[in-house]
C-alpha cells in the first residue's frame, strides 16, 4: 500500500465522538445564550448529532453528560441513536452543580458529601452497562480558593479513595478516563491539576485507568504534544477533549485559535499508534454566538485536517535529519506536511466513502436547520441551566 493509500485508509476510520451538550443552549459565565431549533431533548439531541455523522462520515458516537441526558430508559435511548445511524459513546459525570458540592465532590471534607459523589460516578456505571458504553470520562471541578482552606494531601487521599471504588465497579472492556484541568473553578488549588496527578492516579488504579487530554486545560505555551507523546509511550492516553484556547478554557472550535498546535498533536498521536479505537477523539465545545451543527462539523473537519497532514509527514526523511542532526531539514519535513493543503485530499476521501466532498455546503443544502427551528417550538431547550 502506498503512503497515500494507507493515509486515505487512516482517515476513512478515523472517528470523533461529538458531545451531546455541544448542541444544546450554552453561553459565558454571564449569560447563557439561546438559539431557535435547540434540542429540547436527549433525542432531538441525537437527532442532530447524526446529522454531523451523516455529512462527515467520521462522527458516529455521541457523549452523553449526565445528568443533562438522563432519561428512564437507556436502552430506548440507545436505541433511537442506532436507528439514526449513531451510537452513544462515553458517559460523562457532573459533579460541579449540585449545591452540595461547592466544597469539592469526591474531596469533600464531609464524608456524607463524598458517598453522595461516589454514588453518582457509580449511578453513571449503572448507566454505561445499560447503554453499551465503554468510557467513564471524569472531571473534578474540585479544589480550594485560599491557603488553609483545606488540607491539600488529605484531598488526594480522598479522590484516590473514590475513585478506587468507582474503578472496582467497572465491568468487563469498561474503561475509566480521568481528566485534568490547570484551575477554574477553583483558583488556589485544584485537585487534579495536570497530567501527572492524573496519571499517577491512574497507574495506582490499574490498566483500565487512562488519561484524557483537554486542549484547553493547560497553562499558556504548555508543550501538550510532549504531554501526549509521553502517555502514549506508557500506554496510558485514554482519549482526547479537543477544542481550542486563546487564553484559558475557551471551549472554541476544535482548530480554531492554533491550528499548527492541533497538527502537532496530531503527528504525536500517528507516531505513537495512537491511531486506533484505544485512543478516544472526542469534541467538548460549546457554541455560544455561531450555529451549532455547522460549527461541530467544522470542528471535526478541521481535526481530519490536521490528522492529514500529520499522516504525510515523511517520518522516514525526518528520522534522517534528526539522526544526522540536520535541526533545519527537520523541522523543514514537519512544516512541509503542515503546509500541504490536505483539502483535496479530503474531497476525495469522502467521495470515496459515498459522501457529499463539501460537508458544510451538504448540511446548508439538507434543510434542516430550518426544519428544527420550525418543529421545535415550545418545551424547555436543552443547556446547561446557567
Amino acid at each position: 500500500m502506498t503512503e497515500l493509500a494507507a493515509a486515505k485508509a487512516a482517515l476513512k476510520t478515523q472517528a470523533v465522538e461529538t458531545p451531546s451538550w455541544a448542541y444544546g443552549n450554552s453561553g459565558t459565565r454571564f449569560k447563557v445564550f439561546a438559539q431557535p431549533g435547540v434540542p429540547r431533548t436527549p433525542e432531538e439531541k441525537l437527532d442532530d448529532a447524526a446529522k454531523v455523522h451523516e455529512f462527515t462520515g467520521v462522527a458516529p458516537t455521541v457523549a452523553l453528560h449526565i445528568p443533562w441526558d438522563k432519561v428512564e430508559d437507556y436502552a430506548a435511548l440507545a436505541k433511537h441513536a442506532e436507528d439514526r445511524g449513531v451510537r452513544l459513546g462515553a458517559i460523562n459525570s457532573n459533579t460541579f452543580q449540585d449545591d452540595d458540592f461547592r466544597l469539592g465532590s469526591i474531596c469533600h471534607p464531609d464524608a456524607a458529601v463524598r458517598r453522595k459523589a461516589v454514588g453518582h460516578l457509580l449511578e453513571c456505571v449503572d448507566i454505561m452497562d445499560a447503554t453499551g458504553s465503554r468510557d467513564l470520562k471524569l472531571w473534578f471541578a474540585d479544589g480550594t480558593n485560599y491557603p488553609g482552606q483545606d488540607d491539600i494531601r488529605a484531598r488526594q487521599d480522598r479522590l484516590a479513595e473514590g475513585l478506587a471504588e468507582v474503578y472496582e465497579r467497572l465491568g468487563e472492556g469498561q474503561r475509566m478516563l480521568l481528566e485534568y484541568k490547570l484551575f477554574e473553578p477553583a483558583f488556589y488549588t485544584t485537585d487534579v491539576p495536570d497530567w501527572g496527578t492524573a496519571y499517577a492516579h491512574c497507574l495506582k488504579l490499574g490498566p483500565k485507568a487512562r488519561v484524557v487530554v483537554d486542549t484547553g486545560h493547560h497553562a499558556p505555551g504548555t508543550n501538550i504534544e510532549f504531554i501526549v507523546a509521553t502517555l502514549l509511550r506508557e500506554g496510558r492516553l485514554g482519549g482526547f477533549d479537543f477544542n481550542s484556547r486563546f487564553y484559558a478554557d475557551d471551549d472554541l472550535m476544535a482548530g480554531a485559535a492554533d491550528p499548527f498546535q492541533l497538527f502537532r498533536i496530531m503527528y504525536e498521536v500517528v507516531r505513537g499508534g495512537g491511531l486506533t479505537p484505544g485512543v478516544a477523539f472526542m469534541l467538548d465545545q460549546c457554541h455560544n454566538i455561531e450555529a451549532k451543527i455547522p460549527a461541530i462539523i467544522r470542528s471535526v473537519m478541521n481535526v481530519q485536517e490536521a490528522t492529514a497532514k500529520a499522516l504525510l509527514v515523511d517520518r522516514s526523511a525526518l528520522a534522517e535529519a534528526q539522526a544526522s542532526g540536520d535541526v533545519l531539514g527537520a523541522n523543514a519535513v514537519l512544516m512541509d506536511a503542515y503546509d500541504t493543503d490536505v483539502r483535496p485530499l479530503l474531497r476525495e476521501v469522502r467521495e470515496e466513502m459515498g459522501l457529499d466532498p463539501e460537508p458544510l455546503a451538504a448540511y446548508r443544502r439538507s434543510g434542516w436547520a430550518e426544519k428544527t427551528v420550525a418543529e421545535r417550538v415550545g418545551g424547555e431547550q436543552a443547556g446547561w441551566g446557567a
